[in-house]
């Protein structure tokens, strides 16, 4: 299929390129003595990628310590409440550790062992990311720690203890306002000293190159299982899939089933409590070309052209920048980013819980929010949904702030 001039029967061969470039985006700006670290990095992961040993133990994992293939879900009771368009779920809330992120996690560690890594560091926002690593960690016997901001913490304890019990460093990142991008920062800083012994893994499509490549290629067993279990189920295709976008990780997984198909694609960020600039991470929405953590893409500014203060109920999508192929897709007109506020989010949430046994993350009901509303917009067919992860982290801080409803 061609779109905008790019024909997507080969877009995946073509971006990024050999820079990490998707169009004017991606690439790597780091400092110097990171690059040669990087480029390992890269070596390593385009070598075993074509090895039909690490393809072979990646399936395996998947099958019989992931639990994969997840399952699609009928929202029966819910279409039938909204009208006449049937709402559908990819279940990544039952991926072993509750959300899609092991899909990555497993393969960057797998990654860290055979490039003879001792320790895997990372950044985490809502937990899931920390607690995937932290299972990958535990799975292959490696070091782990896990950088969350202090607010992240406290949101999200749930997770934190997870994260210790399966034998993680969970450090505490206190600067700034205490969430992922500060976590993301000090991660990366930390890399910087001990590069040589461990391996930074980046929880999303973001960072310098091959992490956006290297994300996405982890992640897409989302969207191929999706794609073959949506036509065994129903005999077509959806007519539209939607995803929540903060990096951007579960949605470039499920989106790239359906690139080059003619689905209509939207990505859902978090508008938070408004408009106002720190009060919600509505990147692609609002935000302007910069460079931040290593890769350039579309971010949110303040008056220095710096890294703005973003603000979201889900810890896992208040990042002032998104993913840079979500970037290009955004500007291609391929993919359309849109929002939904807090207060929408939260009535998704506790709708899909009510009415079909699933409490879904506070970043999965961004997406849950939007397809309702889009639902009633278009009247008939039928869209899917990416539930990217199980809410349990979430229900403390939810009914602590809202009560139950």
């Amino acid at each position: 299929m061609m779109y905008n001039g790019i024909d997507f029967d080969t877009y995946f061969k073509n971006y990024p390129d050999e820079n990490g470039y998707f169009g004017k985006y991606g690439g790597c700006y780091i400092e110097e003595k990171l690059k040669k670290a990087m480029q390992e990095i890269t070596d390593a992961y385009f070598t075993i990628c074509k090895s039909s040993k690490f393809i072979g133990d990646l399936r395996r994992i998947r099958k019989e310590f992931q639990g994969r293939p997840t399952p699609i879900s009928h929202l029966e009771r819910l279409s039938n409440s909204l009208g006449n368009v049937q709402l559908y779920v990819k279940r990544e809330d039952l991926n072993h550790s509750g959300a899609h992120k092991l899909n990555h996690c497993m393969g960057e560690a797998l990654l860290a062992k055979y490039m003879g890594k001792k320790k895997v560091i990372a950044e985490t926002g809502a937990g899931q990311h920390g607690v995937a690593l932290a299972t990958a960690a535990a799975y292959f016997g490696l070091e782990c720690d896990i950088y969350m901001g202090s607010v992240d913490i406290k949101k999200q304890a749930p997770n934190v203890a997870r994260m210790k019990i399966l034998g993680a460093n969970v450090v505490e990142v206190t600067h700034g306002l205490a969430t992922l991008k500060e976590a993301v920062d000090a991660a990366f800083e930390a890399y910087s000293k001990e590069y040589k012994d461990c391996i930074y893994c980046i929880g999303s499509v973001l960072g310098p190159h091959p992490f956006p490549l290297m994300v996405r290629d982890f992640q897409s067993v989302v969207g191929i299982e999706a794609r073959e279990q949506f036509l065994e189920m129903t005999g077509e295709l959806p007519d539209a899939v939607v995803a929540c976008v903060g990096g951007g990780s579960n949605a470039m997984g499920m989106f790239s089933g359906f690139v080059n198909d003619p689905v209509d694609i939207y990505g859902v960020e978090p508008l938070g409590r408004g408009t106002t600039l720190g009060d919600h991470a509505a990147s692609l929405k609002y935000g302007t070309e910069g460079v931040m953590h290593g890769f350039n893409s579309i971010m949110l500014k303040d008056e220095n052209g710096e890294p703005a203060p973003v603000y979201s109920v889900a810890s896992g999508l208040d990042y002032p920048s998104s993913g840079p192929e979500h970037a290009f897709l955004h500007d291609l007109g391929r993919v359309k980013y849109d929002v939904v506020d807090d207060e929408e989010t939260i009535d998704a949430f506790f709708t899909l819980s009510k009415m079909e046994g699933i409490i879904p993350a506070i970043e999965s009901s961004h997406a849950v929010a939007y397809a309702m509303k889009l639902a009633k917009q278009m009247g008939r067919g039928s869209i899917l949904i990416n539930l990217s992860g199980r809410g349990d982290k979430d229900m403390d801080y939810i009914i602590e702030k809202y009560g139950i409803r």
